[in-house]
């Protein structure tokens, strides 16, 4: 079993490989339980491998001290983390087929599979349906629930991944890229449904390449690129026009707004 005050999230010289490619070389991270965090970088900053090591897809090379430990296991049973912890992405929504109705989305979280087709429908029981069905009408889609997600909004197939993290009830929820594909509205909606479950407190880590989707609510960020961290703590420290320059390797402006941070280029 975990242990109860373990970190969500303990990585100690972890060298980590997608494929023939070294990722990650002696990374060192740790995100604490109920600690809510954003991991910031640009596209193939290692952002995608650190979800797929958390998520259990990928490991680091084994050797003496280093591991990567999730609530203060190096090992886990699928099924089992999924009830710690719920990972919504924009790869897993690209794998459904468009054929998949909202309900199946959704009850496929309990056999952490694809959809529930052939002979997986016989392992969904009554309890589970209702609890289902119960958290797609907290999240506005009880309507779509014989819907194919071909004939719904990305917007509405996003919430359908959200409902399938949280058929669970993990105590901490993973975003990976949270408004891709959508358009404004979906996003401001999206986003506020997201700030609402925090609030009823559940832990968010997002993981994003775009400053201005960071709530206001998460105060930690994590700047990622090439697999190096950049830096890392409070916003307000890290969110500045030096940190997001070495990062992005652009040169960047930095407002605040309402707790909201928002980059745009500096004029030459």
């Amino acid at each position: 079993m975990a242990v109860s005050d373990a970190p969500l999230l303990d990585v100690r010289n972890a060298t980590i490989y997608r494929g023939d490619t070294c990722v990650f070389a002696n990374l060192n991270l740790t995100i604490e339980q109920h600690q809510p965090a954003v991991i910031l970088g640009p596209n193939g900053s290692g952002k995608t491998t650190l979800l797929k090591t958390i998520n259990r897809e990928l490991y680091p090379v084994h050797r003496q001290d280093s591991w990567v430990r999730i609530l203060g296991q190096e090992r886990w049973n699928v099924w089992k983390l999924r009830s710690q912890i719920g990972i919504v992405s924009h790869d897993l929504q690209a794998r459904y087929p468009g054929t998949t109705t909202g309900l199946a989305v959704v009850l496929s979280g309990y056999l952490s599979s694809i959809g529930i087709h052939g002979s997986l429908a016989d392992r969904i029981d009554k309890s589970q349906v209702e609890t289902a069905t119960g958290i797609m009408e907290e999240l506005g889609i009880a309507a779509l629930a014989h819907t194919p997600l071909r004939q719904m909004s990305t917007g509405q197939q996003r919430r359908c991944l959200l409902a399938r993290a949280l058929v669970h009830n993990p105590h901490t929820l993973i975003l990976d890229e949270p408004t891709a594909g959508l358009d404004l509205a979906a996003a401001f909606d999206y986003m506020a449904r997201i700030r609402q479950l925090a609030s009823r407190g559940r832990n968010i880590v997002l993981v994003t390449h775009l400053l201005n989707e960071i709530p206001p609510d998460i105060d930690r960020v994590i700047l990622l690129r090439s697999g190096k961290i950049m830096a890392d703590g409070p916003k307000q420290d890290v969110l500045n026009e030096r940190n997001l320059r070495r990062t992005y390797d652009v040169d960047i402006r930095v407002a605040e707004v309402d707790g909201y941070y928002l980059g745009y280029p500096a004029e030459n």
